[in-house]
């Protein structure tokens, strides 16, 4: 049975910087522990065909492919992390470092406001920064196999929940309205992914606010 758009599947993959051995991204445990990357909870991934969960190239190439089997697929940097942009390079003051008790040194990769950012050089109080993806600029080798098509409905949920809140809430599906249980201060971030739900699933989203776990 052919893949198509709008299929729930789990896939299994690879991704490398074509015609290197350097892998930047898996969830085949061999794979992750031969480059040497974090094989904690590593799993396949689940996502709905053509919905851009994946890069646009290798959400484009999962239609029409067959279950079981491998595939690899050249990706263009314009289809895969985007293409390097000069003017996401700045100039940034170094004491701004210093304040978060960063000192930054040439080739360092660190999180500045959530974002991914490398260090292309600091010198005299200032200190030259790269916004662009670390893999912007750069095709890209994927190499996957498709395990299967999922049908069931949470597990459909759990995916998306996972890819857009990345997080995981308790949730009930009754009819068409999927309601997920979140605190009081959770529930305008789920709202903001509802139209995503039910664009993706057809399912209308709700959230039944709910104490706190002491416990945890």
């Amino acid at each position: 049975m052919a893949i198509k758009k709008n299929d729930f599947i789990e896939v299994e993959f690879t991704g490398g910087i074509t015609g290197t051995d350097e892998v930047f991204d898996t969830n085949i445990k061999a794979d992750a522990e031969k480059a040497g990357l974090d094989v904690k909870d590593i799993k396949p991934f689940v996502l709905s065909v053509g919905h851009k969960m994946l890069p646009k190239g290798f959400d484009e190439d999962l239609e029409g492919k067959e279950i079981g089997k491998i595939y690899s697929i050249d990706i263009q940097p314009e289809n895969a992390f985007g293409k390097r942009n000069p003017q996401m390079v700045r100039m940034i003051p170094t004491k701004l470092f210093h304040e978060q008790k960063i000192d930054p040194q040439r080739g360092m990769q660190l999180s500045l406001d959530g974002q991914l950012v490398r260090i292309l050089s600091s010198d005299r109080g200032r200190t030259l920064v790269d916004f662009n993806n670390p893999l912007a600029g750069k095709k890209v080798t994927y190499k996957y196999k498709i395990g299967k098509i999922v049908t069931d409905e949470k597990e459909k949920v759990d995916a998306l929940q996972e890819f857009l809140f990345r997080k995981k809430f308790e949730f009930d599906v009754k009819g068409e309205i999927v309601t997920f249980k979140v605190e009081k201060q959770m529930e305008p971030f789920v709202k903001m992914f509802a139209p995503k739900f039910e664009e993706i699933l057809g399912l209308k989203v709700g959230a039944e606010v709910v104490e706190k776990n002491r416990d945890n």
